[in-house]
């Protein structure tokens, strides 16, 4: 490996000659400043080593994240009308998803994979806010709709990651039938007794925050993550007051009540496991690791020992 052409972008063409070098190998943290090597945010997860920031994290990598030995089935992607309304601003709409689909690698928003989190089997999707501010739109709706439609057809339970600004304004009330749609979905969930639960990211925001984002069976989020309808500039701007320190951030709701629980990104796979194992009956953990004594032989003994004298204390 050769430090120089592999770390150090070239300014010039030099003896090394023309290499398509990242503009991205060294990412700031926005909290601190501190400049983290991409890798090094890649193997933490995208989360600043030193300040815990919690970078946007990629839809397949969290899905890879969170699968036993990260292999999932990925959902097709469905098939809707691109450009139902014709839309231009700058720039036409049927362009900016040529953009973005370049950018993110992927067709639309939304990325939905099966697989099995500690043996148990799992729908995720995830937002791709790379891709259009993971916008809601009709192939979005649809593509979540779809894996709800799987979950309910292997009776298993559903996970989403949300991470947008809201609806897609380039598809108009399309994209508004979006968010009533996918509630139904989750209110057949509910009749079917699978679980559904939320982990919000950041940002999220907008008409996703107003309807599934909002409505799992346990509401988690990152920390520091932005969750809101509309933005602390708006709504001061509304209502004329100022807003408190902290306001729309994960914490706040927390201690506000509107979220369960706010979970650092490492552990998010552990909890999820152990919320789903409590929520669908399955057991805890294999049974040779509960034939495993935590402490060894004689400590279990003494626990035994412990339990028949205060049966006894009772009886007598």
């Amino acid at each position: 490996m050769n430090w120089i052409t592999n770390y150090v972008r070239p300014r010039i063409n030099s003896m090394f000659g023309r290499r398509e070098v990242p503009e991205n190998l060294w990412i700031k943290c926005p909290e601190t400043g501190a400049m983290v090597f991409h890798t090094d945010l890649e193997e933490n997860k995208w989360v600043i080593p030193s300040s815990g920031f919690h970078m946007k994290m990629p839809a397949r990598a969290r899905l890879k994240d969170l699968f036993d030995d990260g292999a999932f089935e990925e959902l097709p992607q469905p098939k809707v009308a691109q450009d139902p309304l014709k839309f231009r601003d700058s720039k036409k709409y049927a362009d900016r998803l040529k953009e973005n689909r370049a950018k993110a690698d992927q067709e639309d928003t939304i990325i939905a994979g099966v697989g099995t989190l500690d043996g148990l089997k799992l729908v995720a999707v995830v937002h791709e806010f790379k891709f259009l501010g993971g916008s809601l739109g009709m192939a979005a709706g649809e593509a979540i709709i779809q894996a709800f439609e799987r979950a309910l057809k292997e009776n298993s339970p559903l996970v989403i990651f949300p991470a947008s600004g809201g609806a897609r304004m380039q598809e108009g009330i399309l994209s508004l039938m979006q968010m009533p749609r996918v509630t139904v979905m989750v209110e057949m969930m509910r009749e079917a007794g699978l679980p559904y639960i939320v982990v919000l990211t950041n940002p999220t925001t907008g008409g996703v925050s107003a309807s599934y984002a909002m409505l799992g069976d346990i509401q988690i989020a990152e920390p520091g993550a932005e969750i809101g309808f509309a933005g602390r500039r708006v709504i001061e701007q509304t209502i004329r007051e100022q807003l408190p320190e902290g306001f729309q951030t994960a914490e706040y709701l927390l201690d506000h009540g509107m979220v369960d629980m706010v979970v650092d990104r490492h552990e998010i796979p552990g909890t999820l496991s152990r919320l789903l194992k409590i929520m669908t009956g399955a057991p805890a953990a294999p049974a040779s690791a509960m034939l495993e004594p935590p402490h060894g032989e004689e400590a279990d003994h003494d626990d035994a020992d412990d339990t028949e004298a205060a049966d006894e204390a009772g009886q007598n």
